[in-house]
């Protein structure tokens, strides 16, 4: 099969659920090793249940055929409502409402209440309530309720970060990439709350303050996103670099958020912002080193500092690539599909275990300095399942109900 092609990616779709499904755990969605067992020192984590249940929500909507050994429609659909109720039992915090980051087999492993995992609660919510998965309704009134009283900082027209578990402590540090993936849960809770006119509700006028104030950032800093904030929103840009290879807060420029910020800003119809945003992360980390594949990050002069290659962010060029083809009618966003799914396919896929490996060295071997393991599957079944669907504000929102 030739990457990328739509036999291809049926079949990379099949075998990311087949691999998927391996991460159910009695208290939601645990972290994959290599081989696709459970692992059994990490916790349950928020943001890792909420993505399978966004994706198996999607795969229940798509109506996948199952690869050999994988799961079937009513396997799948059981997978997202096991993350529904995982996210209303477990993971839940049913004294002061919201969520849990982390849980384990015996209690709570850290109860910090984090925009990241709160905004994948939402988009997971969303999805499965397109889906029609038991229980997702009371789950994305709940995961909007949480928003609206405690992330959404209307003045600064941004979400604030991370909260201690009583609501009452709130951290100084700000971050981009939390307020990044609730752009993209915004987006999807404009699909359930006002769908037949998105563009109405008061979730996708907050995504596109975020992504406004987002793009001012990185248009006055040559498309490179400022990812580290204090509490005034004044950026950090030296913040972490003693440890450049933070998993959620590496130092300097982030490659891939700039693909994913080109994707998540084409609703709002900033396609010129979009392209911008992607020129300068495929400028700047392509084979930035000589060797084929996206670096980590950059400094703010565009220079590598991390040379590792992420799966995540091929993921995110790939689904960039697509939407930027299908915006601006450009064949150069193809071109660069066909390039980077030959790459993903050659060095990223693991066509033995399945999944792909979620992270390479600056040779293109495998490694686990940054990522142990392969513990999440969002990003790569959305680049292969997005070319399926036609544009729209959410990726659940936009499956034709009779599947793909």
């Amino acid at each position: 099969m030739i990457p990328g092609s739509p036999a291809y990616l049926k079949a990379q779709r099949a075998d990311l659920l087949r691999f998927a499904a391996g991460s159910r755990h009695e208290l939601g969605f645990g972290w994959l090793d290599e081989t696709g067992a459970l692992d059994p020192t990490r916790p349950v984590e928020l943001w890792i249940t909420c993505r399978m249940t966004h994706i198996f929500s999607l795969a229940k909507m798509a109506k996948e055929p199952p690869a050999p050994g994988g799961p079937d429609a009513d396997q799948l659909a059981e997978l997202a409502e096991h993350g529904v109720d995982a996210l209303l039992t477990h993971l839940a915090d049913h004294e002061y409402r919201g969520w849990y980051a982390a849980v384990g087999p015996d209690g709570v492993v850290d109860d910090s209440k984090q925009a990241y995992g709160h905004a994948f609660v939402l988009l997971a919510a969303c999805s499965a309530l397109i889906a029609e998965v038991p229980g997702a309704d009371e789950l994305v009134a709940l995961a909007l309720t949480a928003q609206e009283l405690h992330f959404w900082d209307d003045e600064a027209g941004l979400v604030v970060d991370q909260w201690d578990r009583t609501w009452t402590r709130l951290a100084d540090y700000r971050g981009v990439n939390a307020n990044m993936h609730t752009v993209e849960a915004y987006l999807a809770a404009a699909d359930v709350t006002s769908p037949a006119f998105g563009s109405d509700s008061v979730w996708y006028t907050r995504a596109g303050r975020i992504a406004a104030r987002v793009l001012d950032w990185a248009e006055a800093n040559e498309w490179r996103v400022p990812e580290h904030f204090d509490s005034a929103w004044q950026p950090l840009l030296e913040h972490h670099r003693d440890e450049p290879a933070h998993p959620f807060q590496p130092y300097g420029a982030t490659v891939g958020h700039g693909l994913e910020w080109a994707r998540l800003v084409l609703p709002f119809g900033l396609t010129q912002a979009a392209t911008d945003l992607a020129d300068r992360a495929v400028a700047d980390g392509w084979a930035a080193d000589g060797a084929d594949g996206f670096v980590y990050t950059t400094d703010w002069s565009g220079q590598p500092v991390v040379r590792t290659r992420m799966h995540w962010v091929a993921a995110e060029a790939l689904s960039a690539a697509f939407a930027l083809h299908e915006a601006t009618g450009e064949e150069r966003w193809a071109d660069a599909g066909v390039e980077w799914w030959a790459y993903v396919d050659r060095c990223l896929v693991d066509h033995e275990r399945g999944s792909w490996h979620h992270e390479l060295d600056e040779h293109n071997r495998p490694a686990g300095t940054v990522w142990s393991g392969k513990p999440d599957v969002y990003h790569a079944y959305q680049a292969a399942l997005l070319p399926l669907l036609p544009a729209g504000f959410s990726v659940a929102g936009s499956i034709d109900p009779g599947g793909c």
